[in-house]
C-alpha cells in the first residue's frame, strides 16, 4: 500500500481558478481587492515570497503594492507606513513580511495593522476571534491545511487529529481550526513524553516542528492523513519536510509532499483573505 498524494499545487490552482472569476465579478461591481506588502531589509527568502505574492495578485487581477524599505528603517517609519495603508481605501489587506530586522518590535508592528486588513491573521484580535469561533480572517497556512484535507475528500468531523508543534503561526491555529471542524484535537510538542504513542492514534496527523525528517512511519497510524507543514533545506540543497515522506507514505492513507503540498496553499489563502476583506469593506 502507498498513500494517495495530496497535490497542493493542483488544489491551489483549482482555488485560484475560482478566485479569478470572483475577482472579475467584483471588478464589474467597481471593487478591486488590493493587497499591500511591506518588506524591510534584504532577506533572500523574504524577497522570493514577496515576489510570489506580487505575481499571484497580478494573475488574479487584483491590485498590489509592494513597499520595500531599507534594513535600517526605524520602527516609527514602518508604523507610519502601516498607518497610511490602514487609511487607504484601495488597500484591503496589509502584510508585513517576517522576520523583521532585530531592532524592530514584531509584536508592535503586527498589533498596528487594522484587524479588518489583517490578512495574515496574526493580530491578537484575529487570534481571539479564531479561538471563540467568531468571524475573522484566518491565518493562511493553517487555513490552507484545512482546505487540503477537505478537498482530498476527507471528512474531519469526529476524527482524532494530532498536531505536532505549538507555534503561534501554525501549531496553535491549525489545532483551533481542526476543532472548529469538529475533530478531537491533541497538541504535542517538544516536552510531550510519549509522542510516538500519541501520534500513532491520529486519524489526521499535522506535523509542524521545523526539523527535517523528524517523523517517520512508526509515528503514523495505518491509513492516517499526514499533513507536513515543515520546509527544511538539507545540506544537499534539496527541500525536505518534517515528516520523512518515503517512510510515512508506506503507512499513511493520504500524505502531502514537500515541496508541492502545503507550500502553494499559503499564498492562495492570503489572496482569498484579501478578497474576503474587500467584500466586507464594501458591505458584501
Amino acid at each position: 500500500m502507498s498513500a494517495l498524494i495530496i497535490d497542493g499545487k493542483q488544489i491551489s490552482a483549482d482555488i485560484r481558478g475560482e478566485m479569478v472569476n470572483e475577482v472579475a465579478e467584483l471588478k464589474q461591481k467597481g471593487v478591486t481587492p488590493g493587497l499591500a506588502v511591506i518588506l524591510v531589509g534584504e532577506d533572500a527568502a523574504s524577497k522570493v515570497y514577496v515576489g510570489s505574492k506580487e505575481k499571484a495578485c497580478v494573475q488574479l487581477g487584483m491590485y498590489s503594492e509592494v513597499h520595500r524599505m531599507a534594513a535600517d528603517s526605524s520602527e516609527e517609519q514602518v508604523l507610519a507606513l502601516i498607518d497610511k495603508l490602514n487609511n487607504q481605501d484601495s488597500i484591503n489587506g496589509i502584510l508585513v513580511q517576517l522576520p523583521l530586522p532585530k531592532h524592530i518590535n514584531e509584536k508592535a508592528i503586527i498589533d498596528a495593522i487594522r484587524v479588518d486588513k489583517d490578512v495574515d491573521g496574526f493580530h491578537p484580535e484575529s487570534v481571539g476571534n479564531l479561538v471563540i469561533g467568531d468571524d475573522s480572517l484566518l491565518p493562511c497556512t493553517p487555513a490552507g491545511v484545512i482546505e487540503l484535507i477537505k478537498r482530498s475528500g476527507v471528512d474531519i468531523a469526529g476524527k482524532h487529529a494530532v498536531v505536532i508543534g505549538r507555534s503561534n503561526i501554525v501549531g496553535k491555529p491549525v489545532a483551533m481550526l481542526l476543532l472548529r471542524e469538529n475533530a478531537t484535537v491533541t497538541i504535542c510538542h517538544s516536552r510531550t513524553a510519549n509522542l510516538e504513542e500519541i501520534a500513532k492514534q491520529a486519524d489526521i496527523l499535522v506535523v509542524a516542528i521545523g526539523r527535517a525528517n523528524a517523523i517517520d512511519s512508526k509515528f503514523v497510524k495505518p491509513g492516517a492523513v499526514v499533513v507536513d507543514v515543515g520546509i527544511n533545506r538539507l545540506d544537499t540543497g534539496k527541500l525536505a519536510g518534517d515528516a520523512n515522506f518515503e517512510s510515512c507514505k508506506t503507512v499513511a492513507g493520504h500524505i502531502t509532499p514537500v515541496p508541492g503540498g502545503v507550500g502553494p496553499m499559503t499564498i492562495t489563502m492570503l489572496m482569498k483573505n484579501t478578497i474576503t476583506a474587500a467584500k466586507k469593506a464594501n458591505g458584501m
